[in-house]
């Protein structure tokens, strides 16, 4: 049977612990039951606190992974040892998986996901990608797409238009698509086309991987700023709340 993910709360926003959330996915998907995957960092928890949209969003999501560094240091401040699970690693994971299922890419500038597919398909020449669309879409794009999904009706969809963009498209437009994964993936499509790379191992490692990211797009300042925000409230939270919640997700 497969694992039951545990429901954790992170400065009040919900966080699924679960070993292996690849398996969880993967017995969704065989299963066509639809799923919204988020990816919280402490940036966007920071964000959900003045967007409501954003806040219930997550709040609804079917699966919510430990995606930041802050999120993870967080859960071990209460006594959770758990680790990181970055979003374009777990998506990397069901594309391993998912070579029998149809897959969408949506986002990133002109070109980049379309080059992100071709070097998937390269990997792993049966992996099925039915679909790509850039994240510049005119609203006749848009309307197209909308019907594109509709009739192509992919189970794996990745979505990179950022925080906290992409989260409100998927909530909008999921019913396209009842039976589909969906994951916000943020900036993958760069790194698998290759126009960006990831931080070296060692700055991972070492929760660094955000001051990688701000080396690369030093215009991203004013974002980290929630950073250390994230970190006092954590301190907080820590001393005054009880992070626990009594909710597990309903089995699989």
């Amino acid at each position: 049977m497969v694992e039951t993910p545990k429901l954790f709360s992170v400065l009040g926003l919900p966080i699924h612990l679960i070993d292996d959330y690849t398996l969880w996915l993967k017995s969704r998907l065989q299963e066509g039951i639809g799923t919204h995957v988020v990816t919280l960092n402490a940036e966007m928890s920071i964000l959900a606190e003045t967007h409501p949209t954003l806040a219930k969003i997550i709040h609804q999501a079917d699966l919510v992974i430990p995606d930041g560094a802050g999120v993870v240091l967080y859960l071990q401040m209460h006594g959770k040892k758990v680790n990181r699970c970055p979003g374009i690693e777990l998506a990397e994971s069901l594309l391993q998986e998912a070579q029998n299922l149809r897959v969408f890419f949506y986002g990133g500038a002109p070109g980049v996901a379309a080059t992100a597919a071709r070097a998937w398909q390269e990997k792993l020449p049966n992996l099925n990608i039915v679909g790509v669309q850039n994240g510049f879409t005119q609203p006749a794009e848009a309307e197209q797409l909308q019907q594109t999904l509709k009739e192509l009706q992919p189970q794996l969809i990745f979505v990179g238009l950022g925080v906290p963009r992409q989260e409100l498209w998927i909530a909008e437009n999921r019913a396209l698509c009842p039976q589909a994964t969906w994951i916000g993936v943020g900036g993958s499509f760069d790194i698998w086309a290759g126009v960006k790379t990831r931080a070296p191992g060692w700055l991972a490692n070492n929760h660094l991987e955000w001051l990688y990211r701000l080396y690369q797009e030093p215009w991203r300042w004013r974002r980290m700023l929630a950073l250390p925000v994230f970190a006092r409230k954590a301190i907080v939270y820590r001393f005054t709340q009880n992070g626990s919640m009594s909710h597990p997700l309903p089995k699989v």
